[in-house]
């Protein structure tokens, strides 16, 4: 699932791609995909006449802001936006079309069908799930050390699945939390409440760094994720644990391990992270 660099990238992609284009029609092949409103004919409806704004993020989901209204988008696994031309032919795995007066399209791809998209009155899109129940944005000034603090402190879980909880934190997903945790060296299974301030820090310290690296390489392509423009994110050549298993640690040498922890298939140093 793509995870804060790779919807960021999506993000400033669509925003080469269609700010100041508006909407002639909608298709929609798939209704399940619209979660709001619940009639698909409204979901159309609302959107036609429509002009693309602005582009925004919200964790791992994207914002098109348009004139009187906000279509909050979740790529889920394998979601991805392209634009075409209207006489292109439409792609299998095609399931929703954003048909423009200037005769290009906007076309929604998603093999698995896993994707969500949410239509709110403009300036609503935070008062209601899915955003509403988000925590603290990484790049945000609220995202201070205290507030990282608190939320580990408080919680009995270990911190791995306390940084996958987007209550907590946004647009972290399984491998920037292990990228972020082997940085700090810290193991994945260490209770969270169980972290000094100091290592607090150092964990604060480097999921910004982290995520910063990664925004500023595309993202990671990891399975099939690619931006809106079809290139392949470059951050995967900067990890240093996650799908390295068996593989030397950068730093000390020492094998990369594969465990499950928080559900999730976690990979660390059992050196440079000792539990």
């Amino acid at each position: 699932m793509p995870e804060l660099p790779e919807v960021e990238t999506v993000r400033k992609t669509l925003e080469l791609l269609v700010i100041g284009k508006k909407i002639k029609e909608v298709s929609v092949f798939w209704p399940k995909m619209i979660k709001h409103p619940q009639e698909t004919d409204e979901f159309i409806h609302s959107l036609k006449g429509q002009e693309i704004l602005e582009m925004g993020r919200r964790g791992k989901f994207l914002i098109f802001y348009l004139n009187e209204v906000s279509l909050v988008s979740h790529l889920r696994m394998e979601g991805k936006y392209g634009l075409f031309d209207e006489r292109d032919p439409i792609e299998k795995h095609t399931h929703v079309i954003f048909h423009f007066t200037d005769g290009t399209e906007l076309r929604y791809r998603d093999v698995r069908k896993f994707g969500t998209m949410h239509l709110y009155k403009k300036g609503e899109e935070l008062l209601h799930r899915p955003l509403i129940q988000l925590g603290a944005e990484p790049f945000d000034k609220n995202f201070t050390v205290q507030y990282l603090q608190q939320k580990l402190k408080k919680t009995d879980r270990i911190v791995k699945a306390a940084l996958l909880d987007q209550a907590v934190l946004v647009g972290l997903g399984n491998i920037y939390v292990d990228e972020a945790l082997f940085r700090a060296g810290i193991h994945p299974d260490r209770k969270a409440k169980s972290l000094t301030r100091k290592e607090i820090n150092e964990l604060h310290r480097c999921i910004i760094e982290t995520l910063k690296e990664a925004v500023e390489m595309g993202g990671s392509t990891i399975r099939s994720y690619v931006n809106s423009q079809g290139q392949m994110g470059m951050f995967q050549q900067n990890l240093f644990v996650y799908s390295r298993k068996d593989e030397d640690c950068r730093i000390c040498g020492t094998p990369i391990e594969k465990k499950v922890s928080a559900g999730r298939g976690t990979h660390y140093c059992p050196r440079c992270q000792k539990s």
